[in-house]
């Protein structure tokens, strides 16, 4: 199996023994509600089951002194009058008898599935743990954390598997310290001490490549938290997970954290397992136009960051946002349960969670992910056993219908590959499958090309995406009407004609391919929000195995896993190995050595970012100023 689901039903022991409006969000039902909806959706099934253990008291001494560790045994025999007074000590913190135990049981969950992925016997998974950890301090248990089990997780992976580099990720809110813990930790400029500056990064990644991804998967800005109060759907985490998939080979261990509202938390956590499954996200909804706080964060953190990382240096000035210029956003105070307030947010979130079983019902997860359907099958092409090897064709007469546009596809091997191709866009349109990769003879590449974005157009698909690597010109009739946005890697210059049609040369380097990637081409792909993408590789396309891989796999979020592949046949046979796992959700292999983005990489995307951003703002790098 890929994915391991660490779990123990000991961690629901420990509960809230007196009044305190403030914990009492914290309680067992956070670990059943999780547990009973991923058996409800089957995704428990699917995973490597593993019991927790307790960590030893060597392992928490990786993090925590002595003296805390001890302090906490104690607490297994003291009275619920004495478990009060000490919890009364520290910040939003309650002691059980069995909360040593939990909390144990809760680090040694992390350790074990740091173990599983290490060791090979799963690619990711979920230890789904309580009490959380991430906020917990080497002598103080804070914020419902006694044990910080990821930070624990992290010295382990490093000093028992001799790993180098561990990416710790934790998605958090802090709101220029106006929000609870209110630890200046967890601001932008907080950048690590000693030989760690620079490796502390308050929100995105970047070139550090790590051997590992710990995700803090934290779940209190859902949709409905009371905790929280911010409005991030189940459905977004899918999302993030999968791009940090493409990290570290795939070896990524989600640890559980906060989330507080039971529905909204339980369907936050199926979505996680669905992607560590490699199941398609479902498509985000809503307008894609980032928040202006959002922007304000990228671009503190990239201040602060730019002088430890030079690709951050590279990626042009943008003005500096001082919270001082504009009004802070501040969010209401928590609302007390049973208020109007309180009913209105249970209102929205009940409506947005409702949206997504919807969603789900609509965009069930198919049986067959991908297919694969290649002219001659070589020999040496090994595929994942649930790829499907699809060996039929069109029927002739639509064939022919189709093959009438262009006099090269009149051909016999142009017209049997379109046959082919023809049929795995019929079954990606019609629902049969989700993915897939096809091969055209070079000389028909174009032409093929121009049949599969009409034939999409005109069968179901509303919003079209092409991605065209290589010597591959847009159709010259194509409607300029917002149905199709044509993106061209390997043009001839930085050129925007108009927002559905951009042009950009392919980067020399890995620095500059995964900018453009990470910079134009998925910004550009969630603000358009797809139904199905076509990525053609064609004739002197330029790109790498490891490229063409990353590309198509970021590429399985905007549309729900909805893309079609169109390789060169004389490519086919590592190439379309390498594409089928990723589309199957396997991450993509690594890109190599680092190096940095050519100045005329970067100034090509500099000027298409200026040109397209007012359009597209999911491509803004800072928002404006505020009078």
């Amino acid at each position: 199996m890929r994915t391991a689901l660490v779990y123990h039903e000991d961690m629901t022991a420990a509960r809230l023994l007196w009044e305190d409006p403030e914990c009492e969000i914290e309680r067992p039902e956070r670990l059943t509600a999780a547990l009973e909806r991923l058996r409800q959706w089957g995704l428990e099934q699917r995973c490597l089951q593993l019991a927790a253990r307790e960590a030893s008291e060597a392992e928490l001494g990786l993090v925590h002194s002595p003296e805390y560790v001890s302090l906490l045994r104690g607490t297994q025999t003291l009275s619920t009058r004495e478990l009060q007074a000490l919890s009364g000590q520290y910040d939003a913190v309650y002691f059980h008898p069995s909360t040593f135990h939990c909390a144990r049981l809760a680090v040694g969950a992390a350790l074990q599935l740091v173990d599983a992925v290490l060791t090979g016997a799963v690619h990711n998974g979920l230890a789904l743990v309580r009490p959380p950890g991430h906020h917990g301090q080497r002598a103080a248990a804070n914020g419902f954390c006694v044990f910080n089990n990821v930070a624990i997780a992290a010295k382990y992976a490093k000093r028992r598997h001799g790993l180098h580099s561990v990416l710790y990720f934790s998605w958090h809110r802090y709101e220029h310290g106006h929000f609870w813990p209110y630890l200046r930790e967890s601001d932008a400029d907080a950048v690590g001490q000693g030989q760690g500056r620079g490796f502390t990064v308050n929100l995105p990644w970047n070139q550090f490549d790590p051997e590992l991804v710990l995700i803090s998967a934290g779940f209190d800005s859902a949709i409905g938290d009371p905790e929280g109060q911010m409005r991030a759907t189940p459905e977004c985490f899918s999302h993030l997970t999968q791009l940090l998939q493409v990290l570290a080979g795939g070896r990524v261990c989600a640890v559980l954290e906060g989330g507080y509202h039971l529905e909204s938390l339980s369907q936050s956590v199926c979505m996680v397992v669905k992607a560590l499954l490699g199941d398609p996200a479902l498509p985000l909804s809503g307008p894609m136009e980032p928040h202006h706080s959002a922007l304000e964060s990228i671009q503190s953190v990239r201040a602060a960051q730019a002088p430890h990382w030079k690709s951050l240096r590279q990626q042009g000035s943008t003005p500096i946002l001082n919270p001082s210029t504009y009004s802070l956003e501040r969010r209401a105070s928590p609302v007390s349960p049973g208020g109007p307030k309180f009913k209105a947010a249970e209102a929205q979130a009940s409506a947005a969670l409702s949206s997504l079983l919807d969603q789900l019902h609509l965009n069930p997860t198919l049986p067959v992910r991908t297919a694969v359907s290649l002219t001659a099958l070589d020999a040496a092409l090994v595929l994942p056993a649930d790829v499907l090897r699809q060996e039929g064709s069109a029927p002739q007469e639509e064939t022919r219908a189709w093959a009438r546009l262009h006099e090269a596809l009149a051909q016999d091997k142009a017209l049997t590959a379109l046959g082919k191709v023809l049929h795995l866009l019929n079954g990606i349109l019609d629902g049969q499958v989700s993915s897939g990769i096809a091969a055209t003879p070079e000389p028909a590449a174009a032409p093929t090309l121009d049949v599969v974005i009409r034939r999409s157009l005109s069968h179901g698909a509303r919003r079209l995406l092409c991605v065209a690597v290589g010597q591959l010109d847009r159709p010259a009739d194509l409607a300029d009407d917002g149905r199709n946005l044509w993106l061209n890697i390997r043009g001839k210059e930085a050129a925007a004609p108009s927002m559905f049609q951009v042009s950009v040369p392919l980067p020399g380097t890995t620095g500059g391919f995964v900018s453009c990637v990470l910079a134009l081409v998925l910004p550009l792909a969630y603000g358009f929000q797809p139904d199905l993408v076509l990525v053609a590789l064609g004739p002197a396309h330029g790109l790498q195995a490891p490229q063409a891989a990353l590309l198509a796999s970021l590429l399985r979020g905007p549309a729900g896993g909805r893309v079609l592949v169109l390789l060169e046949q004389g490519s086919t046979s590592q190439l379309a190995g390498i594409l089928a796992r990723v589309l199957q959700g396997e991450a993509p292999p690594g890109l190599g050595p680092f190096s940095m983005a050519s100045p005329e990489d970067t100034q090509a995307l500099i000027y298409l970012r200026g040109q397209l951003e007012a359009e597209w703002k999911m491509l803004q790098v800072a928002a404006p100023q505020v009078p």
